[in-house]
C-alpha cells in the first residue's frame, strides 16, 4: 500500500482539481447540467483514481487506476477545448490550465510506465 498523499501526481491532480472547479464558476449557467458537470466530474476523477489505486496491493491494479486518471485527464482537456471553441469560456485562463493537464497527463504516463516494470 503507498501513501497517495506523497505522490507528486495526485498532489498536481487536486490542484488541478480545484482551478478547474474555480474556472467552471464562470461558465454560463445553462450548462449546470452538461458541461460543467461533466467538467467537474472527470477533474475529481483525477486525483480520485490515483488514491484509491495507490490503496491497491498489486503494481498492475495500481497502473490499471492510474490508466483511468490519464483518461479523465484527455477527457477534461477535451470538454475545455470544447468551451473554448464555444466561446464560453476565458481563452488565456484556459491555455494555462491546458498546459497544466498535458505535464500532469506526461507525469501519470511516466508513472504507469515506472509501474507497469514492477508487475
Amino acid at each position: 500500500m503507498r501513501n497517495f498523499k506523497e505522490l507528486e501526481v495526485w498532489k498536481e491532480g487536486r490542484v488541478l482539481s480545484k482551478n478547474i472547479y474555480l474556472l467552471t464558476k464562470t461558465l454560463p449557467d445553462d450548462e449546470k447540467f452538461g458541461l460543467i458537470s461533466q467538467i467537474k466530474r472527470c477533474v475529481i476523477s483525477i486525483p480520485a483514481n490515483i488514491a484509491e489505486g495507490a490503496a491497491k496491493n498489486s503494481q498492475k491494479d495500481f497502473a490499471r487506476f492510474l490508466q483511468i486518471s490519464l483518461g479523465s485527464c484527455f477527457e477534461l482537456e477535451s470538454h475545455l477545448i470544447l468551451c473554448m471553441d464555444l466561446e464560453i469560456i476565458n481563452n488565456s485562463e484556459t491555455l494555462g490550465n491546458l498546459k497544466s493537464i498535458q505535464q500532469l497527463q506526461k507525469k501519470i504516463y511516466s508513472l504507469i510506465k515506472y509501474v507497469s516494470t514492477k508487475i
